[in-house]
């Protein structure tokens, strides 16, 4: 009897141990920050601690929650190709330049979370507790609720805010100025490639001066930092590109028929220019032979083709010319 009382106790001092351990300690990963909030009968749900990344076994009390966090850099691609997509998908961005042409804007952003300790307490605070919708399904995320959650919080809390910083600087710019073949449309003859590469530089300059102050207005803090937009490329909408390569099309076919038209003429010119000294030739010619009669039949004899050794025009005994 005796053993099958300490067998029970046993059990249930490890079971209490198991529960302990699994209930009572927490521990996070190399790229993972955790914000503990008390989770007891008796607790107020408030933030108990933070827990660093690469942080081991940590008594947290009892049915506390870990709202895991990522703790390395973060990328965000802006792009129409699924194969360069990241966690939040294909993500195009498409915003009217300053002559009302609708652009693609194609980059990438690269930004981490604050980990100071009272900032991701702040952040938990005001980010950590509400839900978003994320997704194909619509489901209600937190942004703590692993790579969907916290694509979910990015895309309603922090997107809206990058679109509307790329709208104004690429706004404040004509198509052509982005794109330079969009001179075409304009009927230009030719675009100026180095103006369209100083403008992209000069929109990604405006994007990461703006961009970090904006989206930290936007959250009321510091609490996503160390921004930097790299832009890759501005692309056209299939219909606007379509419309540049008919002119461009088109201004080909004119520069073909202008040349064939200059060629046309220099050749015109040449066969006059020909005739003319033809002319002065026989002109010169004729004056000759008035000079020197006997330079005509000279000329008759040397133009007569090659075998004939008798010439007689009027004369039946004919004129021994010899071999040529």
């Amino acid at each position: 009897m005796a053993k099958f009382l300490i067998g029970v106790l046993l059990a249930a001092l490890t079971g209490l141990a198991l529960i302990t351990y699994t209930t009572g300690f927490t521990q996070t990963d190399a790229g993972v920050v955790a914000v503990i909030r008390d989770g007891g009968p008796l607790d107020e749900s408030g933030i108990r601690q933070v827990l660093n990344p690469a942080t081991g076994p940590t008594w947290t009390g009892f049915w506390s929650t870990a709202h895991n966090y990522p703790a390395q850099q973060r990328i965000y691609t802006i792009t129409s190709d699924a194969k360069r997509a990241t966690t939040l998908g294909v993500d195009e961005v498409i915003v009217p330049s300053g002559d009302g042409v609708n652009v693609g804007v194609e980059g990438t952003l690269y930004f981490t979370l604050n980990l100071d300790h009272e900032t991701l307490k702040a952040f938990d605070d005001r980010y950590g507790t509400r839900t978003y919708i994320g997704g194909d399904d619509d489901d209600m995320l937190y942004a703590w609720d692993g790579d969907e959650g916290w694509s979910a919080f990015f895309s309603q809390a922090v997107r809206p805010v990058i679109y509307n910083t790329l709208r104004v600087q690429i706004g404040a710019l004509r198509c052509e100025e982005l794109v330079p073949t969009c001179a075409f449309l304009n009927g230009a003859d030719t675009p100026e490639p180095s103006t369209g590469l100083a403008n992209l530089a000069r929109v990604q300059s405006g994007v990461n001066a703006s961009l970090e102050r904006e989206i930290q207005a936007m959250l009321g803090g510091p609490y996503l930092t160390g921004f930097r937009f790299n832009l890759v490329r501005i692309m056209l909408p299939a219909e606007v590109q379509q419309s540049i390569t008919s002119a461009q099309g088109a201004q080909t076919d004119i520069r073909q028929a202008e040349a064939r038209a200059e060629q046309a003429e220099i050749d015109g010119q040449a066969l006059v220019t020909s005739a003319e000294a033809e002319a002065d030739a026989n002109r010169a010619r004729q004056k000759g032979y008035q000079a020197c009669p006997a330079c005509v039949e000279i000329d008759k004899i040397r133009a007569l083709p090659d075998g004939i050794t008798v010439y007689a025009p009027g004369n039946p005994d004919g004129v021994d010319v010899g071999s040529k």
